[in-house]
Protein backbone atom coordinates (compact mmCIF):
# COMPACT_ATOMS: atom_id res chain seq x y z
CA UNK A 1 0.00 0.00 0.00
CA UNK A 2 1.24 3.53 -0.64
CA UNK A 3 0.41 5.95 1.86
CA UNK A 4 1.12 10.01 1.59
CA UNK A 5 1.45 11.54 5.01
CA UNK A 6 2.16 15.13 6.58
CA UNK A 7 5.89 15.28 6.19
CA UNK A 8 5.84 16.28 9.73
CA UNK A 9 4.30 13.80 10.95
CA UNK A 10 7.69 11.83 9.38
CA UNK A 11 9.76 14.36 11.73
CA UNK A 12 10.23 16.84 8.55
CA UNK A 13 11.06 20.47 10.34
CA UNK A 14 8.41 21.54 8.13
CA UNK A 15 5.94 23.14 10.89
CA UNK A 16 5.21 26.51 10.53
CA UNK A 17 7.69 27.45 13.47
CA UNK A 18 10.69 25.08 11.87
CA UNK A 19 9.41 22.14 14.20
CA UNK A 20 7.89 18.72 13.04
CA UNK A 21 5.49 16.97 14.61
CA UNK A 22 7.10 13.05 15.07
CA UNK A 23 4.84 10.37 16.02
CA UNK A 24 6.71 7.18 16.77
CA UNK A 25 3.27 5.38 16.86
CA UNK A 26 2.90 6.17 13.12
CA UNK A 27 6.36 5.28 12.34
CA UNK A 28 5.24 1.79 13.69
CA UNK A 29 2.04 1.48 11.67
CA UNK A 30 3.98 2.25 8.72
CA UNK A 31 6.19 0.01 8.28
CA UNK A 32 5.89 -2.45 5.40
CA UNK A 33 4.35 0.37 3.21
CA UNK A 34 5.74 2.80 1.16
CA UNK A 35 5.35 6.51 2.64
CA UNK A 36 5.05 9.54 0.31
CA UNK A 37 5.96 12.62 2.26
CA UNK A 38 3.66 15.74 1.67
CA UNK A 39 3.92 19.21 2.80
CA UNK A 40 1.06 21.33 0.76
CA UNK A 41 2.51 24.26 2.64
CA UNK A 42 6.07 24.07 2.16
CA UNK A 43 5.64 24.33 -1.80
CA UNK A 44 4.52 27.74 -1.72
CA UNK A 45 5.83 29.14 2.03
CA UNK A 46 9.05 29.28 4.04
CA UNK A 47 9.90 27.68 6.77
CA UNK A 48 9.77 29.26 9.27
CA UNK A 49 6.42 31.16 8.60
CA UNK A 50 3.78 33.31 9.88
CA UNK A 51 0.89 30.98 11.01
CA UNK A 52 -2.06 30.84 9.70
CA UNK A 53 -5.71 29.88 9.84
CA UNK A 54 -8.77 29.20 8.17
CA UNK A 55 -11.08 31.76 8.27
CA UNK A 56 -14.40 30.00 6.25
CA UNK A 57 -13.27 30.13 2.56
CA UNK A 58 -10.16 32.12 2.83
CA UNK A 59 -6.69 31.43 4.93
CA UNK A 60 -4.89 34.03 6.80
CA UNK A 61 -1.80 34.37 8.51
CA UNK A 62 -1.45 36.10 11.81
CA UNK A 63 -0.77 39.34 10.59
CA UNK A 64 -4.36 39.57 8.79
CA UNK A 65 -2.95 38.70 5.34
CA UNK A 66 -5.12 36.88 2.98
CA UNK A 67 -2.18 33.79 1.97
CA UNK A 68 -5.43 31.70 0.42
CA UNK A 69 -4.44 32.18 -3.31
CA UNK A 70 -0.98 30.68 -2.43
CA UNK A 71 -1.97 27.70 -0.08
CA UNK A 72 -4.51 26.60 -3.23
CA UNK A 73 -1.81 26.34 -5.11
CA UNK A 74 0.82 24.04 -3.03
CA UNK A 75 -2.73 22.36 -2.20
CA UNK A 76 -3.61 22.13 -6.42
CA UNK A 77 0.17 21.16 -6.93
CA UNK A 78 0.37 18.07 -3.85
CA UNK A 79 -2.96 16.60 -5.00
CA UNK A 80 -1.74 16.33 -8.71
CA UNK A 81 1.22 14.74 -7.22
CA UNK A 82 -0.63 11.78 -4.71
CA UNK A 83 -2.74 11.02 -7.78
CA UNK A 84 0.31 10.57 -10.14
CA UNK A 85 1.75 8.27 -7.50
CA UNK A 86 -1.15 6.23 -7.38
CA UNK A 87 -1.56 6.79 -3.31
CA UNK A 88 -4.44 4.37 -1.93
CA UNK A 89 -4.24 6.51 1.67
CA UNK A 90 -3.33 9.94 3.02
CA UNK A 91 -2.87 10.50 6.98
CA UNK A 92 -2.59 13.76 7.94
CA UNK A 93 -1.87 15.82 10.62
CA UNK A 94 -4.79 17.32 13.61
CA UNK A 95 -6.25 20.64 13.35
CA UNK A 96 -3.60 22.09 10.75
CA UNK A 97 -5.05 24.60 8.34
CA UNK A 98 -4.31 22.82 5.55
CA UNK A 99 -4.43 19.03 6.83
CA UNK A 100 -7.42 19.10 9.40
CA UNK A 101 -9.34 16.01 9.03
CA UNK A 102 -11.73 16.94 11.95
CA UNK A 103 -11.00 19.65 13.44
CA UNK A 104 -9.59 23.07 12.53
CA UNK A 105 -8.33 26.37 14.45
CA UNK A 106 -11.28 29.28 14.74
CA UNK A 107 -9.18 31.36 12.52
CA UNK A 108 -8.66 33.85 15.67
CA UNK A 109 -5.19 32.43 16.64
CA UNK A 110 -6.94 31.77 20.30
CA UNK A 111 -6.31 28.51 20.51
CA UNK A 112 -10.06 27.56 19.76
CA UNK A 113 -10.89 24.53 17.74
CA UNK A 114 -14.11 23.59 16.09
CA UNK A 115 -15.02 21.19 13.41
CA UNK A 116 -13.89 20.94 10.52
CA UNK A 117 -11.30 20.44 7.81
CA UNK A 118 -8.64 22.34 6.11
CA UNK A 119 -7.87 23.16 2.80
CA UNK A 120 -5.94 20.36 1.73
CA UNK A 121 -7.92 17.64 3.70
CA UNK A 122 -10.91 19.09 2.12
CA UNK A 123 -9.28 18.95 -1.65
CA UNK A 124 -8.24 15.38 -1.26
CA UNK A 125 -11.61 14.24 0.09
CA UNK A 126 -13.15 15.99 -3.13
CA UNK A 127 -10.67 14.19 -5.30
CA UNK A 128 -11.49 11.04 -4.17
CA UNK A 129 -8.88 10.06 -1.45
CA UNK A 130 -8.87 7.89 1.17
CA UNK A 131 -8.24 10.35 4.03
CA UNK A 132 -7.61 9.97 7.60
CA UNK A 133 -6.48 12.21 10.77
CA UNK A 134 -3.37 10.62 12.84
CA UNK A 135 -5.11 10.58 15.74
CA UNK A 136 -7.61 8.49 14.53
CA UNK A 137 -5.31 5.54 13.97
Amino acid sequence: MKIAVSACLLGQNCKYNGGNNFSSALAAYLKGHEVVPVCPECLVFPTPRPRIERRGDRVINEFGEDVTEALTEGVRRSVFALKELGVDLVILQSRSPSCGVNQIYDGTFSGVKIPGKGVFAEALIKSGFSVKDVEDL
